[in-house]
């Protein structure tokens, strides 16, 4: 017999009512958290918060307002697809956060959840030898690390490169969305082909660097990601190997080049055991973040 879920709407009315109901069902569904939360709570409460155009910081006593009857379909209805379809709770509501700021996002570029974020907020020290006039943020996704760079660096300019168009249209939404047209370009460039001939100071980049066996093994919600923007090949650095190969010739007599590879590192020392890596450490969570200065570069 097939069970017949009994609908919420008569018995949840407030705001809290839905975080906690929403709250319990994901707990229930042992859906993955991952993609700006780590738990049930907050994850409800991006939700349910989000989908009312509402801030996280709202007042407490806010939480006990009352939702219209469409408000209550709408916020049901996603939380039964966060957990039906595993679709990250920033999709469906059309936006995440990052380093305090919104962006945009959809299933055309990866969730913004980089810990690159605690590097820009240093102003990548003591590493950086000098302010940078020209930062790069290759395979930027959303825009997301390139859009933070430049409001920290409000005098450099700033290049957001990416081979997919799709994910240039949403990192130049957000790049309207910030008002950082004058300051921000974005560039539809594999790698370096639609970049020959420039240099930065800094080049940042969080590229696809998870290998097969990883990827397959990910659970459903990084599944609704694009593929292009996680896999990349059996070891998971097919592109941080062309990225070597290339990256000096694109950064100045100083610049700093800055990567993100995740679980993949281990392999990339095994590959080059030469290269002298420095190792980023965060005090908010993440790995797997190189630092090499141009005359370390192979």
């Amino acid at each position: 017999m097939i069970e017949r879920r009994e609908s919420p709407l008569a018995e949840l009315l407030t705001i809290r009512d839905y975080i906690r109901w929403g709250a319990t069902r994901f707990s229930a569904a042992g859906v993955f958290f991952g993609h700006g939360t780590d738990n049930a709570w907050d994850e409800a409460s991006h939700l349910v918060l989000s989908t009312l155009h509402l801030p996280w910081d709202s007042s407490p006593d806010l939480l006990n307002a009352r939702l219209t009857l469409e408000e209550r379909k709408h916020v049901i209805n996603l939380i039964e697809r966060r957990i039906s379809e595993r679709i990250p709770a920033p999709y469906l509501t059309g936006e995440a956060w990052y380093a305090g700021m919104p962006f945009y996002v959809d299933e055309r570029v990866l969730v913004p959840r980089s810990p690159i974020i605690e590097l820009i907020e240093q102003q990548f020290q003591p590493w950086l030898a000098n302010y940078p006039s020209r930062i790069l943020d290759l395979c930027c996704g959303s825009g997301c690390i390139g859009i933070v760079c430049a409001a920290e660096f409000m005098d450099s300019e700033v290049v957001v490169s990416d081979i997919s168009a799709d994910a240039l249209a949403v990192a130049q939404s957000n790049i309207e969305r910030h008002h950082l047209t004058d300051q921000v370009h974005a560039v539809e460039s594999d790698l370096f082909a639609n970049l020959q001939g420039e240099r930065f100071d800094l080049i940042v980049s969080n590229p696809p660097y998870v290998n097969e066996e990883d990827l397959a093994a990910m659970p459903a919600e990084f599944h609704a990601e694009p593929e292009i923007a996680l896999g990349s090949g059996s070891d998971g650095l097919d592109f941080t190997r062309r990225l070597l190969a290339q990256a000096r010739n694109h950064l100045t007599e100083q610049g700093l080049l800055i990567v993100e590879v995740g679980n993949s590192w281990p392999a990339l020392e095994a590959a080059y055991p030469d290269v002298p890596f420095t190792w980023l450490e965060f005090e908010r969570g993440g790995h797997g973040v190189f630092a090499l200065t141009a005359d370390q570069l192979p």
